[in-house]
């Protein structure tokens, strides 16, 4: 983090507790560093007060993802889900922020409890989540009112589920790119082919999609007299419209693809909490080979430096439902 986002962190809670007081007030601000990759966060504090301020200096659309969170959070707050409080959006020097109430806990990834404990209550919140009404598909927010999401169209996708399916289907064919960088052979090719038109005749609930639930995005903190612990739930910048439970569970599958955990036994955890049977993996898993494989597109057109990691991603995948 630079000094001149810090020295942006502090105009803006200057001016925000500006508000709040005749006087101009003393801010001191800390980053907290380490676990999110997308916006810089600080912590200000006066008098006693502290806020959250999040800023983001790369991403063109981060004033309509802090729309999106801010939605989000306040649906997630109505559905018994604790989360930070939205205090002010705006922009500084052009740059995007989000002002939050601050939340005392530790990050999940750091705190002493069973992590098995903490993945049930998340699985608590999904069930939660997933119940919030909605309309559409995708991850952008088009009408805060409806709750209404669309996904962009592409080339090749109108932006729709069909769409999407439709794009995926058509791609298997023998000018894939996913036979040349060899992640499916020819004969596998037309089984993946077997399975999306399965997937495309099958009959899908869309829910909110947190998008990324992990140990990284909760804060606990212990409460007195009891082992429970209180669990908020932070950071919707990922959050989607899609098949629910499938969109968590598959970003779940993902990080255990790719860091080893959440262990068997915590998505059991939040299985559990969720009140899912352990069956609902295997429908998921197939929808986790459509999105590899979509994401592993994606990145061949737009991203070529991430090919080889979304190639082995989308092999593995493919690999579980064999």
């Amino acid at each position: 983090m630079s000094g001149q986002t810090k020295q942006l962190a502090i105009r803006i809670a200057e001016a925000f507790f500006k508000k709040e007081s005749a006087t101009a007030p003393d801010v001191s601000v800390s980053p907290i560093l380490g676990k999110g990759f997308v916006n810089e966060v600080w912590i200000a504090e006066t008098s006693g007060r502290r806020i959250v301020i999040r800023m983001n200096t790369e991403d063109s659309r981060a004033s309509d993802i802090y729309l999106k969170e801010t939605w989000c959070m306040e649906q997630a707050r109505l559905a018994g889900i604790p989360g930070p409080e939205v205090l002010e959006l705006g922009r500084c020097d052009e740059i995007p922020y989000m002002i939050q109430s601050f939340e005392n806990g530790v990050n999940g990834l750091d705190h002493s409890a069973d992590p098995a404990l903490l993945w049930s209550v998340i699985g608590q919140y999904a069930a939660r989540l997933h119940r919030i009404p909605v309309r559409g598909y995708g991850e952008n927010l088009s009408d805060p009112q409806r709750g209404t999401f669309f996904s962009p169209p592409h080339p090749g996708s109108d932006g729709s589920w069909n769409g999407y399916l439709r794009y995926n289907i058509e791609s298997l064919n023998d000018e894939d790119r996913l036979l040349e960088l060899g992640v499916i052979t020819s004969a596998q090719s037309r089984q993946a082919r077997e399975l999306f038109e399965s997937l495309a005749g099958q009959e899908w609930h869309f829910g909110l999609n947190h998008g990324d639930l992990s140990l990284k995005n909760i804060l606990v903190s212990d409460v007195p007299g009891t082992t429970s612990p209180h669990i908020v739930l932070i950071d919707w910048g990922s959050a989607e419209v899609g098949p629910v439970p499938h969109v968590d569970l598959m970003q779940l599958m993902l990080i255990q693809m790719i860091e080893g955990r959440p262990g068997d036994d915590e998505i059991s955890a939040f299985l559990k909490g969720y009140g899912l049977p352990v069956s609902v993996l295997e429908e998921t898993k197939k929808l986790f080979v459509l999105r590899s494989f979509d994401k592993l597109r994606w990145a061949i057109d737009c991203s070529p430096g991430d090919v080889a990691q979304f190639a082995d991603i989308a092999g593995r995948a493919f690999a579980q439902v064999k």
